[in-house]
């Protein structure tokens, strides 16, 4: 799993999973000035109500990935 990763498909969908936070959270002493970043915003984003807590359906593009 990338920071980068995480930060671009929970911004596109909206939603974080509580695996990725214990990722995220376990992760955080590795990252570098960038991935820091990438990690307050999604903070933010989880405190201003923009990204939410929870699971991701598979669709199409998940499937044939």
């Amino acid at each position: 799993m990338i920071v980068g990763e995480v930060f671009l498909e929970s911004v596109s969908t909206g939603v974080i999973t509580a695996e990725e936070i214990a990722w995220i959270t376990a992760k955080q002493s590795q990252f570098d000035r960038q991935e820091e970043a990438m990690a307050l915003k999604l903070g933010r984003l989880l405190d201003e109500g923009v990204i939410q807590i929870g699971c991701r359906m598979l669709g199409e593009h998940a499937a044939s990935a």
